[in-house]
């Protein structure tokens, strides 16, 4: 059986008195391909800041390998971000956008280890992509 990789557990956010995100428990394995699929202001976006670090959520617990990872800052995460169309090198095709993170981490293809991904849209359904990385 595969472990937990990203692990939420009892998260709650809420923005402006209204609740967001309420009570979400969340596993995702290794080797494992999740997408987040639903309307507009259902969380999908607001789930994967949390777990990149932009966001703190009000209640629960986000972790990273079995490690509690709330109070480390974006940074020093393994989790890699790719923002929506105004944050990408618009000279750089989506695998180079991508892989210029991965170069920065120094990442050596071929390695067997990856880094998580995560990406949203407001156009279309986001898509966190996890890949494996260990330092």
């Amino acid at each position: 059986m595969n472990k937990n990789i990203i692990s939420l557990e009892n998260i709650a956010v809420s923005f402006d008195g209204e609740k967001i995100l309420n009570d979400i428990n969340l596993d995702i394995k290794d080797k494992e391909f999740v997408t987040f699929l639903g309307p507009s202001g259902c969380g999908k976006t607001t789930t994967l800041r949390i777990i990149g670090g932009f966001l703190k959520p009000d209640s629960g617990i986000v972790k990273f390998d079995g490690k509690e990872i709330n109070n480390i800052p974006p940074y020093k995460r393994n989790v890699n971000t790719v923002f929506q169309r105004y944050a990408l090198f618009p000279h750089l095709n989506v695998y180079d956008n991508i892989a210029f993170g991965l170069k920065i981490k120094k990442f050596a293809p071929g390695n067997p280890s990856w880094i998580p991904i995560l990406s949203s849209s407001k156009t279309r359904p986001c898509w966190p992509l996890w890949i494996r990385f260990r330092d």
